[in-house]
């Protein structure tokens, strides 16, 4: 008989195969949950007995087991009977963030991106051209500049003139600082809808994406409320959203300040929030106006918005909003800083993300 015959394929249950589909959901209650490995394993534990997740010889206590000899949870030494994760679950968070936003991508050896254009850079090439006013000397290429004033002008009268300097093409490196801005104001969980979650995931794949396929650039993150501060990606997993109204002016303060100590030509600001500006800080006290559109806070946010465009610092602004009211003051603030702007939803935020980061690199060095 020629051919192949198909058959249904039931997989054995086996122990295996059980760890693996329970890993992939308790990490992703460990992200709904901050990282509160007990809420976790509660409400892992609640699925098991609604869905039969677990069978008679693998159970709930069997995968705690197996998470602490794999080294996924530890417990406290002060605390026993109380688990933590561990860095190796912090990395599984980050690594199946990327695969679930922006699908598995391979590692970069060389951490940069790619772009038609060149310009200055520390790569050489065998590409020569005449001297242009504004070229740098380094570049000059003084051998074949010399040879061209020797045949131009003889060996006996050695003259050397802005005709015979060649330049040496370089590879334009496109090394990008990005400062990822997340909102953690308490609208981030309001209205029945888990907007910070998402935004956790794409920040940890994001993180993933840069340290992986783009490993010379950098990214600092920095969450804002009443004030903003920087915080380590190690932290991402256990980011809350607080009682905070939403101080956009103090976040994009700092991200200046982290972008003006970096040295790479390309700087640029990602900005995750779902509100308008709702708060500034005045020395040591707070001006808030919960219902939002308060010019004096929204002026103060748009002279932000001047400043990093004088700085050169492209503020993308990711609006997990529709509001129009919202819309009409992210498109004044994406004019003055002649940004980008998406209004999206949680569930293709990271698509957005993803998109202009690797696709609209900026074509000058500052």
């Amino acid at each position: 008989m020629i051919g192949y015959r198909f058959t249904d394929y039931t997989p054995e249950p086996g122990k295996e195969g059980t760890f693996e589909s329970l890993l992939n959901l308790f990490l992703q209650l460990l992200t709904m949950t901050s990282g509160n490995v007990s809420e976790a394993l509660n409400l892992l534990s609640q699925l098991d007995s609604k869905y039969n997740l677990t069978n008679d010889e693998y159970g709930i206590g069997d995968f705690i087991q197996e998470l602490k000899d794999k080294n996924y949870l530890k417990e406290e030494e002060s605390n026993p009977g109380v688990y933590t994760i561990t860095s190796k679950s912090e990395q599984s968070i980050r690594r199946r963030s990327l695969e679930e936003v922006f699908g598995k991508l391979k590692r970069s050896t060389s951490g940069n991106h790619q772009t038609p254009f060149s310009g200055i850079g520390d790569e050489k090439t065998s590409d020569r051209r005449d001297y242009q006013f504004g070229d740098a000397l380094d570049q000059i290429d003084m051998t074949d500049s010399i040879k061209n004033a020797q045949i131009n002008h003889g060996i006996y009268d050695f003259t050397l003139t802005e005709e015979d300097l060649e330049v040496e093409e370089r590879e334009y490196k496109t090394l990008t600082s990005t400062v990822l801005m997340i909102d953690i104001s308490h609208s981030m969980i309001l209205y029945g809808e888990d907007r910070i979650t998402p935004a956790k995931k794409v920040a940890m794949a994001f993180a993933e994406l840069i340290t992986t396929k783009f490993p010379k650039d950098t990214l600092d993150i920095i969450v804002f409320g009443n004030d903003a501060w920087p915080i380590e990606i190690k932290d991402l997993p256990y980011l809350q959203v607080g009682p905070y109204h939403t101080n956009t002016y103090a976040g994009l303060e700092l991200a200046m300040d982290i972008l003006r100590r970096r040295r790479t030509g390309n700087k640029q600001i990602f900005m995750v929030t779902d509100g308008k500006p709702t708060c500034l800080k005045e020395g040591l006290k707070y001006y808030k106006n919960s219902f939002g559109m308060d010019r004096k806070i929204l002026n103060k946010t748009l002279d932000q918005a001047a400043k990093c465009r004088r700085m050169g610092i492209t503020i993308t602004t990711f609006m997990i909003a529709k509001d129009p009211y919202l819309q009409n003051f992210v498109r004044e603030f994406t004019k003055i800083n002649n940004g980008k702007a998406f209004y999206s939803s949680p569930t293709v935020l990271g698509e957005y993300v993803f998109e202009d980061y690797i696709r609209n690199r900026r074509k000058t060095l500052k």
